[in-house]
């Protein structure tokens, strides 16, 4: 009887380990099943299926896990905690790059890490008009919060950075090409005017290197000319007989009398060009100078630089705007004066 027993307590013992072994491996399966789909979850699962766009800037020094809180509070990530596990786990917590990133509410967590990992930074498209001159466009810079005017200054007039572009005169003038660009905030300022240069030289071919030769001009004074082409009228199809014009006052040695050169000449322009300034020499005034200006007034379009290179066949030798964006052209003076009677002084008396 006790043998029996024995055996019987024994199976039971058996089948008790039997049961907890299951049930534990049971236990132990669900565990991993729930865990499994919680971490596919998180890693497959966006924190919002609603795309919600935010910039966000990480700074430099800053540790992994107060990125992944930032992350977090804004909303782009479900888990902080989660998102350090994954960042450890695939060596990117060690990798990630200081600068501003456009994230979105639907992104997964591996191509937000993918982001700050490569540093793919947001880039803020940035336009500079035809036309700008060099002010304005350190100008615009600033208030795009890309740099500080003065940084800016001192940048676009020092010799030694001009010169490494095979530029000609005391600043960058004309050659920071009128674009759309698209930079990011922490660009290094000189990265940003090497672009607008580098766009520059892209864009005066050597088809054009050519054909001011065949022009007897130099590049300095092809893109002076266009500036003022650029400065005169925005019609594209106007340019190459604004061109003609300059080109034909410059054969017969007569002066440009173009008032944006004047203006460019006026320290603290009010916005009104008086008699006074026309009759005030300056180095930029060409009523009072033959030939070109020193340098570039502004920064010329490829239309305005192609029309300086390409003038019109036209015997045309002034010209008026009609208060129309279009201008009136004469051969000779008397014309001219009827022109501006009719146009100018006639529309400013009421007659």
């Amino acid at each position: 009887m006790k043998t029996k027993k024995k055996k019987i307590d024994k199976v039971k013992k058996k089948n008790t380990i039997i049961f907890r072994t299951s049930f534990l491996v049971f236990i132990f399966g669900v565990a991993l099943l729930f865990l499994t789909i919680h971490t596919y979850t998180l890693l497959y699962t966006p924190p919002n299926k609603e795309k919600l766009s935010k910039v966000i800037t990480i700074h430099e020094n800053k540790n992994f896990k107060e990125v992944a809180r930032q992350l977090e509070a804004e909303g782009v990530i479900a888990s902080k905690g989660f998102f350090v596990l994954l960042a450890r786990a695939t060596g990117a917590d060690r990798k990630i790059q200081a600068g501003e990133y456009l994230l979105h509410t639907s992104m997964l967590p591996l191509e937000i890490l993918d982001i700050i990992k490569n540093g793919k930074v947001y880039q803020h498209k940035i336009t500079i008009p035809e036309g700008y001159n060099i002010k304005q466009i350190g100008r615009l810079l600033e208030e795009e919060g890309f740099t500080e005017y003065k940084d800016y200054l001192k940048i676009v007039h020092n010799k030694e950075f001009i010169q490494a572009f095979g530029v000609e005169g005391e600043s960058l003038e004309g050659h920071l090409f009128p674009e759309t660009y698209f930079f990011s905030k922490n660009q290094e300022l000189e990265e940003i005017i090497s672009a607008m240069v580098s766009k520059f030289f892209s864009v005066y071919t050597p088809e054009f290197e050519n054909r001011a030769r065949q022009l007897g001009m130099s590049m300095k004074e092809v893109i002076t000319l266009a500036s003022i082409i650029e400065k005169e009228t925005s019609s594209k199809d106007e340019m190459p007989i604004v061109s003609a014009v300059y080109h034909n006052r410059l054969k017969k040695g007569m002066p440009l009398q173009s008032d944006p050169t004047v203006i460019y000449g006026i320290k603290n322009y009010n916005g009104n060009i008086t008699k006074k300034d026309l009759q005030t020499k300056t180095a930029y005034n060409t009523y009072r100078i033959k030939g070109l200006p020193p340098g570039p007034i502004a920064n010329p379009g490829r239309m305005a630089i192609y029309s300086a290179l390409y003038p019109a066949d036209s015997p045309y030798l002034y010209f008026v705007s009609m208060n129309n964006g279009q201008h009136f052209f004469s051969t000779n003076l008397k014309d001219h004066n009827k022109a501006v009677w009719k146009y100018q002084i006639k529309k400013r008396r009421g007659v």
